[in-house]
């Protein structure tokens, strides 16, 4: 592409619109970076994007901007049914996502991972075993680093793992990955995509341009994710907890163990795997799965996989106080990642604390194993509300609910006072975090500090 020729409209100036100006501008073309915030809305430093010569247009945006464009770049957070995206249609304009931005650029093989939950735990897995086949391995997308940033640096002697949303799919029309995982489908982002088969939609937006030379990874055991099969050009390779499969990665007698092509490798036993629940153990044979077919060696998967302690803010171990284990959850941002997080101790009685920004969804399995699991509940944030009423509505004590209003020094300090030795206390929200911090990092890290600040009697 001649990019001298290019003027580019970037909308979003998120941590991905800001690198995809970026780029834009160092090829040469003219850039301007639109966001409906002003810019003393914007936490990013903007600096740079002057220096470089990237226009800023901050605050109302107008139709205006589009005059001369030839090119439109949404950062995520940017829905596709804005206004000016969609005047950017109307004029025939091409409108793509950074992570399609990020493909155009890319010339080593792209290996995604998509799915409601489970995805930077696979990513960061399958980064890590890439790197026993690939010489040079780039890991970005929804994981925090602009996939276009990855897919320049690592140039042609490596291979890129994506992380990638729904909201990333909205605006691609080409985007195909060497490989595609598909972890799983439950309600998650419907006030954004308006229905739960829109979400869908945007999830196989991911395979719909691979061919039979790809490979599709899809879970066997989630009846969604099954099914997409059906609608796939390339390969299909299932992963299965539940079921010794006749083809592909899956759980028997406790042994991680991979099919192919009439072979069968036996990885390593489940029981050796750092990360806890059954849940990590799907997003490890998805991303064994994945780095197999990419060429890695059962053996050297084996080890990556016994040797990964696991991501920041996924039932993160941060302390014991008093007799008492604390764990960050802090990226349980819906229901079905919190069930996951409390079926992992099957065990140990829990002390949760959960509520935030809701996301409205259906609350009646997640409370129901809160009943199952939990002595005590507190509650934060402008869900709290709701998520008492589910919860005395499926027969929790009220007198075991504790509500912290919009403090989580509060609410960590209930936790301190009421659990007692031998119980464990978990931040496990599901919910998103923006109505008290700026997202679930800043989330988990105020949870982990408060935690480290408590004072232990035992010790």
């Amino acid at each position: 592409m001649e990019w001298k020729a290019e003027k580019v409209l970037v909308i979003g100036a998120g941590i991905s619109g800001i690198a995809a100006a970026k780029m834009a501008r160092n090829f040469g073309a003219e850039v301007v970076l639109s966001d409906a915030k002003a810019e003393g809305e914007i936490p990013q430093d903007l600096s740079e994007l002057r220096s470089l010569g990237v226009r800023l247009a901050l605050g109302p945006q107008d139709e205006k901007q589009l005059d001369g464009v030839t090119r439109v770049i949404l950062s995520p957070a940017v829905p596709v049914k804005i206004p000016l995206v969609q005047a950017a249609r109307q004029r025939q304009i091409t409108v793509e996502s950074e992570v399609e931005f990020a493909w155009q650029l890319a010339k080593a093989p792209i290996y995604a991972v998509t799915g409601t939950n489970g995805k930077t735990t696979t990513t960061t897995l399958l980064g890590q075993l890439m790197e026993t086949v690939y010489p040079v391995v780039g890991v970005g997308g929804n994981i925090g680093v602009p996939l276009c940033e990855e897919a320049v640096r690592v140039g042609s002697e490596g291979c890129i793992v994506a992380e990638i949303s729904s909201y990333q799919m909205e605006a691609t029309q080409h985007f195909r990955p060497r490989a595609a995982a598909i972890l799983n489908v439950t309600p998650d982002h419907v006030v954004r995509h308006g229905s739960l088969e829109v979400y869908q939609q945007m999830k196989e937006k991911i395979f719909a341009e691979q061919t039979a030379e790809d490979f599709l990874i899809l879970n066997y055991d989630d009846p969604k994710t099954r099914g997409m099969a059906e609608r796939a050009k390339a390969k299909v390779c299932f992963f299965s907890r539940r079921e010794a499969l006749e083809e592909g990665a899956f759980l028997e007698d406790d042994q991680l163990v991979m099919r192919w092509q009439g072979k069968t490798h036996t990885i390593l036993p489940a029981r050796q795997l750092r990360i806890k629940g059954g849940h990590n153990i799907e997003n490890a044979l998805a991303a064994s799965a994945v780095a197999f077919l990419a060429g890695a060696q059962p053996e050297k998967i084996a080890k990556v996989l016994h040797d990964f302690p696991g991501v920041e803010h996924r039932i993160e171990p941060v302390r014991m106080v008093d007799g008492v284990m604390y764990y960050n959850d802090s990226k349980a941002t819906n229901t079905d990642s919190a069930i996951k997080a409390l079926d992992s101790f099957p065990e140990e009685p829990v002390v949760l604390i959960a509520g935030g920004d809701d996301k409205m969804t259906d609350l009646t399995e997640f409370m129901q194993l809160v009943k199952q699991r939990c002595t005590k509940l507190i509650l934060v944030g402008n869900a709290a509300a709701r998520f008492k009423e589910a919860a005395i509505r499926n027969g929790f004590p009220t007198t075991d609910i504790r509500e912290a209003g919009y403090s989580m020094e509060k609410a960590v300090e209930i936790a301190h006072a009421l659990a007692k030795p031998s119980q464990i206390v978990l931040l496990s929200p599901a919910c998103a975090s923006f109505d008290m911090f700026s997202g679930f990092e800043e989330r988990g890290r105020v949870f982990k500090n408060l935690v480290k600040a408590l004072k232990d009697t035992m010790a």
